[in-house]
């Protein structure tokens, strides 16, 4: 079967292209820790020391999850995004006016961050159990 010289520099270049944004697509995440799992948290507020069990799922840029407190208090993870290395979030304390902000950078095991709510401001961190 004879191919024109044409048609067969035109599928030639359509598979390299393709190849090249195939390799693009599966090394893009990377560089991006992995963002799924479950963590132990801990912040420093004025009220003493919050720690709950963490579980995260990231799926593309959206980021969710739960806050497990204990004695039945879960807090669900609100409006999550995923960028690059850094998290952001919002929970809000079992239906109460105060809604936290928070924002972490993740590397490796470790997640760091500050959590704001009503024009305060609380460091906090996590580390990954699983």
């Amino acid at each position: 079967m004879n191919i024109p010289f044409f048609i067969r520099q035109f599928i030639s270049y359509s598979l390299f292209t393709l190849s090249i944004l195939f390799l693009e697509a599966c090394s893009s995440n990377q560089d991006r820790p992995e963002i799924d799992g479950k963590w132990d948290f801990s912040m420093t507020s004025p009220f003493g020391v919050v720690t709950a069990s963490v579980t995260t799922i990231g799926r593309g840029e959206k980021l969710s999850g739960s806050f497990d407190l204990g004695n039945g208090r879960v807090w669900q993870i609100e409006n999550g995004t995923v960028a690059e290395e850094s998290i952001s979030f919002s929970i809000d304390r079992d239906g109460s006016p105060m809604v936290y902000e928070m924002s972490a950078v993740i590397e490796g095991d470790v997640a760091t961050g500050v959590a704001r709510a009503m024009g305060a401001e609380a460091p906090w961190s996590m580390t990954r159990v699983d």
